[in-house]
This record gives structure tokens, sequence and C-alpha cells, in this order.
């Protein structure tokens, strides 16, 4: 059985005193089946890191670049994440696709970057409300899917977290339903299978997200492919997160 994966994608939001108090509230919670994971931005995470040492929290960061180290200013590499304890990065979010023009051949390269220094890729991949309308949704994702995981394999595929995010429901507060999120995860989990057979496709987690919040979650999470969410906005509120995570 997957196991549940509620992350909190903070974007350039909290400073750090902002940052440290809400990871003050969020260690109060009573952990559970599911997983809680925090992605603060990079001037966040030296602190967070200690703050969630020996907790049920775990660490992400939002971006990296696929090199360990050079000539690459303002860039973050995978070892300096690593340093951090970080456990999970994630790769492709739209934001860095349509806002910073990040290519699918470049997010392929922080996939295996990523995979090479032991950290776990958040792999997110979605339409935009174009594509949707033109009814492209799964040609893209499949697009998006093929050139991310070229060439990995199955036994490093396994260990992704796959996220959906529709690009027209990103901060939007209009959530897709969960049944077109589910329709869509299924899918992904059908190009799983396609690429690397049942077994394996069974094992990944795929998110959802998008306008998630408390609620809504459980609606998310009572389909068959979901195993989770990818929240952006309600993540900054130890409330609503707490919420999330509990009912999860």
């Amino acid at each position: 059985m997957r196991q549940p994966l509620i992350a909190g994608n903070w974007k350039m939001n909290l400073g750090l005193k902002e940052a440290v108090s809400l990871i003050s509230e969020l260690k109060k919670v009573k952990p559970n089946k599911a997983e809680m994971l925090i992605c603060p931005p990079f001037v966040d995470l030296p602190a967070a890191s200690e703050m969630v040492q020996g907790t049920h929290i775990q660490l992400g960061a939002q971006n990296m670049y696929p090199e360990e180290k050079g000539a690459f200013t303002g860039e973050i590499s995978p070892a300096m994440l690593k340093e951090l304890h970080c456990r999970y990065v994630i790769c492709g979010h739209s934001e860095r696709r349509h806002i910073m023009g990040e290519s699918d051949e470049f997010i392929h390269r922080k996939v295996v970057s990523a995979l090479a220094h032991g950290l776990t890729p958040i792999l997110c991949t979605g339409e935009t409300a174009e594509q949707r309308n033109e009814g492209r949704t799964e040609e893209i994702i499949r697009e998006e899917l093929e050139t991310a995981l070229f060439n990995i394999p199955s036994e490093q595929a396994e260990t992704i977290v796959i996220a959906y995010e529709p690009i027209w429901a990103i901060g939007t507060g209009v959530a897709a339903t969960a049944v077109d999120a589910q329709a869509v995860a299924h899918f992904i989990r059908g190009e799983l299978t396609r690429l690397y057979g049942e077994t394996t496709a069974e094992k990944i987690r795929i998110l959802y997200g998008g306008s998630v919040k408390a609620a809504n979650i459980e609606d998310f999470m009572a389909q068959k492919d979901i195993d989770g969410g990818l929240i952006g906005g309600a993540s900054l509120k130890a409330a609503e997160f707490k919420e999330i995570y509990e009912k999860v």
C-alpha cells in the first residue's frame, strides 16, 4: 500500500521568522500514517533542517540545479540540499516551466541528478487551460513524463513521486473536481505501467495539486490513484495544513 504524502510548497513566501513560527506549530501535530513534507524557500532550509530533525516532518526543496558544483551563479546543488538533510526536491513545477522557461529536457537532467544524489524528485506535470480546452491533456502529460523519465531504470523510478498539477487550477481557487483529477491520475498510472510495468507503476505515488484545501482534500484522497497533495497557499497556514494532514 502506498503511503499518503501531504507536501507543502511554500513557494516564495515566509521569511525566516515566519518559517520558524510555522514549523513550531507543525511540530505539535500528532503524526499519523501519512507523511508530512514541507518545502520552504532556500533561505529557510538551514533553520528548518535543524527544527525538523527527529520529528515526523520531512524536508524538501523547491528546486535545484542539476550539477554538484560550479559556476552557476544563484543556483543550489543537490549536494547542498543533501547536506541540509533534504529528502525531497520538486522538479518541473509549472512555474519553473512557464515563468522560468525550463524545458522538459532540463527537467529530465534535474530528475537524474536528484536520484544520483539520493534525493526523491517530486516530478510535476500538468496542462494549461488552453491545452485542456483543445483536448491535449493526455498528450502534454505523456510527453512530459516520457522526457523526464527517459532512461531512468525501474528501481529508481519506483521511488519518484509524480504530482499532477493542472496549471489552470494553481493558485486560482478553482480546483479540478475529484473525478477529473482521478481520471488524469489514472492516465498517469497507465503511462507508468506502459513505461515500467504494473508492479513498478503501483509503487509510485501520485499527488494532486491545485487549490487543495481542508474542505476538498478528502474528496481527492477517496480516489484510487491519488496518494496525497502538493499544496501551495493552504500550506502557509498552520491550522489549515494541520487539518489537511489529519483528514488524510
